[in-house]
């Protein structure tokens, strides 16, 4: 991929970054949920920002799984079981800049379905 081409999908990325944490802000009872993915891993943690504190979260390296759509979704249900041993139930959801379908989309759509509201 040229260089020029790069440097601009990141200037999109980091753009939609800002605007979405300007109105996602976590708190005691709904902590801002943000992730991050890589080609390889994926990564997601609950934050409480009045505090500056991670509450909870979850390595998919770590867990030996990938960053795609299946891997995913287990990645999601270990996570929805940390957060629902530490009564977390409500979350924001913080995408982190990334577009909302594949890997991102399958990974809310298994934290619902594991009982934990965005």
């Amino acid at each position: 991929m040229l260089k020029s081409i790069q440097k601009r999908k990141n200037k999109l990325r980091a753009q939609r970054k800002a605007r979405i944490r300007a109105k996602a802000f976590g708190t005691v009872e709904t902590p801002r949920l943000t992730v991050f993915k890589s080609n390889k891993h994926f990564y997601a943690q609950v934050i409480n920002d009045t505090e500056g504190t991670t509450l909870a979260a979850v390595d998919g390296q770590k867990l030996g799984l990938k960053a795609n759509r299946e891997d995913v979704k287990k990645i999601a249900e270990v996570f929805a079981s940390d957060l629902n041993s530490k009564n977390i139930t409500t979350v924001i959801f913080d995408r982190n800049g990334y577009l909302y379908h594949g890997v991102v989309a399958s990974f809310a759509d298994a934290l619902r379905a594991s009982g934990i509201k965005l």
